[in-house]
């Protein structure tokens, strides 16, 4: 067999990792099947061995296959980066970011801010995915993500802090007319409540009374697993319903919903901004990064506001907020 550079089989070995199989793969690189079988082939026989282990139609990393596998990732993550930074024409952001995020508030909130953004920088792409899942922390394909309540400890993401959000249990009119407005937690039991289910929005409320903050699960009367339609649900008079305050401000001001049980609720959520910790040198998640945290410190991603901002703070790819 030939000398092969390893490094000219790098690339190749991270794209089949992430796609899964070498059929994929072979069609995002524009190679056939059997060249990158054959490179794949190459680079084991180098390292003298297995990096994949093949069952039936499926790919498997060996636990070295692992390790290589997020060292050669990171090490192309940080060459595109430099590349782009010695490029002359860095200051034009382009590439591609790939963007998770909650559905209501990516959608409502932050989709038309990023939209507006990228009129400034025509070669910047989104790869935008809206998921309710609760996990705390992406995967390798995404590189930036948003997430509100309590993260997990990790070395590999890095987090800022974009908002903090009052929950809020709301009704519409026309449920309360015919049902009441409840005073007290304990009158929840006799009322339609509208929840999360599991991989959505949380199935259960969070409470206080007396300075105390505790879990209350309501029997559900409808479950989504989208956070929109949970809100839908309740402007159309299916139950009360708790979410951030973001996606409700602009249903309370126009009258179509109503807070209850105020003096049990308003619990504040952090929201959060994570980004891997080796995409701190790439411009284009730096800049993304940097105004969705300018957004928050000028209050734009509380709901009350959202006319889409064309400029926010510097629009350059040098900035102070990855560090």
């Amino acid at each position: 067999m030939n000398p092969v550079d390893p490094l000219s089989c790098l690339p190749t070995f991270v794209a089949v990792v992430r796609a899964g199989s070498f059929t994929l793969a072979a069609e995002r690189l524009g190679l056939t099947k059997s060249a990158v079988g054959k490179r794949i082939a190459r680079l084991e026989a180098h390292l003298g061995l297995p990096l994949l282990q093949r069952a039936g139609r499926r790919l498997h990393l060996t636990d070295e296959g692992r390790s290589y596998f997020e060292t050669c990732s990171a090490l192309l993550e940080q060459l595109a980066a430099t590349e782009a930074e010695l490029s002359p024409r860095a200051r034009a952001l382009k590439g591609r970011v790939r963007l998770d995020m909650p559905v209501a508030f990516g959608r409502r909130i932050v989709l038309p801010h990023l939209l507006a953004l990228t009129q400034q920088h025509p070669e910047l792409l989104l790869t935008m995915r809206l998921d309710d899942a609760t996990v705390a922390l992406p995967s390798d394909e995404v590189d930036i993500a948003i997430r509100f309540g309590a993260l997990d400890d990790s070395m590999q993401r890095v987090a800022r802090r974009i908002s903090r959000q009052t929950r809020l249990i709301c009704a519409s009119p026309d449920y309360l007319a015919r049902h009441g407005r409840p005073t007290h937690p304990a009158e929840l039991e006799g009322h339609r409540c509208i929840v999360g289910t599991s991989g959505g929005p949380p199935g259960s409320w969070i409470l206080r009374e007396d300075g105390n903050e505790f879990r209350f699960t309501p029997l559900a009367s409808h479950q989504f697993n989208d956070g929109e339609a949970l809100i839908d649900a309740a402007l159309a008079g299916f139950g009360l319903c708790q979410m951030p305050s973001s996606l409700l401000h602009r249903h309370i001001d126009r009258g179509e919903l109503v807070p209850v049980l105020e003096r049990f609720t308003g619990t504040p959520v952090d929201v959060h901004v994570l980004w891997a910790r080796q995409a701190t040198r790439s411009p284009r998640v730096r800049f993304i990064v940097d105004q969705l945290v300018a957004l928050g410190e000028r209050g734009l991603l509380d709901g009350r506001d959202q006319s889409p901002v064309m400029r926010v703070g510097a629009s350059s790819a040098k900035s102070s907020t990855i560090s």
